[in-house]
């Protein structure tokens, strides 16, 4: 954004008003975090703010400071439908399309608020009055507090504040170890721990709280696992009946990619999980160096996100769709094994 498109937000700011934040559907840290960091930062200016999730999230997310304010759509639809009936401001973050916000794009596409869009996510669509768009940020929670900055905001930020934006900072950039994360991002985070964000506690509160299921169905998805060496990718898998098998509960497998990321030689790494609830295999794509995980699904899974982070669907059925995948990867050898 301008400096003059930044001065004309906080005049609007200036006086109080009835605001909505939204992130995406199935909400991330990043989502979360930037959403109710906002969410503390526009209530020290004194507007009546409300943050409106499409869906729920996980539970290890559930303890960051406002959970308990935050609305879901999903099974608060008429009440989330006055609230947004009622903004004059809405704040859409961590997304870069309204149909990333799932059961929430209709209402999204007739509300008459003014639209603020904060998002790293490449090409954003131009649904928004004002856009702040950085492909290079390591998450929107960096953003958040860079915004904040240039609304000269930094003396509001407090313990609730700088933990919310600590956490999705935290989890968007792999606890500080993807390309994304700068010099920048760690002078943020030192201000964010000068301002009451306690990392130990945080990381604890979002990596430590694992239930026995949890850790049992990663050991199911690693028994899947598949290393493709001539293409330097791995994949695992997880069925709808080893789901439920290991008591499945949203977010359980945050992170399962990763492990496939972590073998030696592998650049590219996918998970698929057959999501019975929606009809589709949910897809998880993530790469090291200049593999673009976000042209390969936008190619052929209808999806996207980064360059080394991405997600994506599949209509057929599992085995299908893993055909579909390994299928597709002779066309790629040459870049896969740069």
């Amino acid at each position: 954004m301008t400096k003059a498109e930044y001065k004309a937000l906080n005049l609007l700011l200036d006086t109080p008003k009835k605001i909505v934040i939204v992130p995406h559907h199935n909400p991330d840290g990043d989502a979360i975090g930037s959403s109710l960091g906002l969410f503390h930062y526009l209530k020290k200016r004194n507007h009546q703010v409300s943050v409106v999730a499409p869906n729920d999230y996980p539970a290890f997310l559930k303890w960051l400071p406002g959970t308990p304010e935050v609305l879901v759509y999903e099974s608060q639809a008429e009440t989330c439908a006055d609230v947004l009936a009622e903004a004059s401001l809405l704040f859409a973050l961590d997304f870069n399309a309204l149909h990333r916000t799932g059961v929430m794009q209709s209402a999204l596409e007739q509300a008459e608020a003014t639209f603020v869009l904060i998002d790293h996510h490449p090409q954003p669509e131009a649904f928004a009055q004002f856009t702040y768009s950085d492909v290079g940020m390591s998450s929107t929670c960096e953003m958040i507090y860079h915004f904040i900055t240039h609304l000269g905001g930094l003396s509001l930020l407090d313990e609730a504040t700088a933990t919310c934006l600590y956490t999705g900072i935290m989890t968007d950039t792999g606890s500080f170890k993807y390309p994304s994360t700068t010099s920048l991002t760690h002078r943020v985070v030192a201000h964010l721990l000068d301002c009451g964000a306690n990392h130990s506690a945080i990381h604890e509160a979002v990596y430590d709280a694992n239930r026995t299921s949890r850790l049992q169905l990663l050991g199911c998805a690693l028994k899947n696992l598949t290393v493709l060496p001539e293409y330097r990718t791995a994949y695992l898998s997880l069925s709808q009946e080893e789901l439920k098998a290991h008591d499945f509960k949203k977010g359980d497998t945050e992170g399962f990619v990763n492990y496939g990321l972590s073998i030696k030689d592998v650049v590219f790494a996918a998970i698929f999980i057959e999501n019975a609830q929606e009809d589709v295999i949910k897809i998880s794509l993530r790469s090291k160096g200049s593999f673009s995980v976000n042209a390969f699904s936008r190619a052929h899974f209808d999806g996207g996100g980064h360059t080394n982070a991405a997600g994506g669907k599949s209509d057929l059925s599992l085995p299908d769709t893993i055909e579909k995948f390994i299928s597709i990867l002779p066309t790629y050898k040459n870049a896969l094994n740069k």
